[in-house]
């Protein structure tokens, strides 16, 4: 069995339409794949009617923006339910900050020399439920200015950058306890990529699986061998999941094809089972 645990649409920040991220994920020689687009989970209804068409489970899902110790910090949130209300409420408010920066991200680049426009930036995240730094990495490279979203965030979107403006995140520890209460499995994504083993260390995750936290991403591309052995050992010492997964966003980023990493199938029951139980 092979088990992808992190995907995008174009739902937030993919490149591929929910169906087709599905019928790629069959193609690729996936039995399972999650859909975890960005705070969103509009997605789900059109990658579940294609996922039941070509034979492959779904796992419903999201990844969910939140800070700890004023450091970002991304949430896997598995088989939630989206109607439950603290977390469509906390959810409309990332969405709605994420909106509210985008005029902000571009009034700071238009100051730095460069002609971006807002419809430029909406152009792109057409299907999206909010437009975002991905969206306005993507337009610059429309526009000639980077090469590709890597670059983007590089030298102009990130904390630092010219072009970077903060927006509403939950904390993490208010976030995990409702991701429970929806009936959801939380679990860190790539938690040592992007500087975030600053503040996520063993007893960060010690106290946060007291919340609720339930796994740890461990397979990722952001983490070199050497991380990989660290987090899974965390992940044995306090008996949490480990996952897996490619972090795939279409033609969005590269080397991080479907399948690249997977969930080992033991440890993808484990979270299934913890779904059961608190459904």
């Amino acid at each position: 069995m092979r088990v992808d645990l992190h995907t995008h649409s174009s739902a937030s920040d993919g490149t591929d339409t929910p169906a087709d991220l599905v019928r790629e994920a069959k193609a690729a020689g996936l039995d399972v794949v999650a859909l975890t687009d960005h705070d969103a989970t509009s997605g789900w209804a059109e990658a579940q009617e294609a996922a039941d068409e070509v034979g492959i489970t779904l796992v419903p899902g999201l990844e969910i923006s939140t800070k700890l110790q004023h450091r970002g910090v991304h949430l896997l949130a598995y088989l939630p339910d989206p109607t439950y209300g603290p977390l469509v409420d906390v959810l409309g408010r990332i969405l709605a900050g994420r909106s509210e920066r985008t005029p902000a991200i571009v009034a700071a680049l238009r100051a730095h020399g460069i002609d971006l426009t807002e419809d430029d930036v909406h152009r792109e995240a057409n299907g999206s439920v909010a437009a975002g730094r991905p969206h306005v990495a993507d337009a610059l490279v429309r526009l000639g200015v980077v090469a590709d979203r890597t670059e983007a965030f590089a030298t102009l979107l990130s904390p630092g950058q010219p072009g970077y403006v903060n927006r509403y995140a939950p904390q993490l520890e208010e976030m995990i306890p409702i991701v429970v209460a929806a009936g959801g499995v939380p679990v860190i994504a790539h938690p040592w990529g992007r500087r975030g083993g600053t503040v996520l260390t063993e007893e960060a995750f010690a106290s946060l699986k007291g919340l609720g936290l339930a796994g740890i991403e461990v397979d990722h591309q952001d983490h070199g061998p050497e991380l990989r052995t660290r987090l899974r050992a965390i992940a044995a010492d306090l008996d949490l999941v480990a996952t897996g997964s490619s972090d795939h966003h279409g033609l969005g980023k590269v080397d991080h094809d479907l399948g690249v990493n997977t969930t080992d199938p033991e440890q993808y029951e484990r979270l299934v089972g913890m779904a059961r139980q608190q459904a």
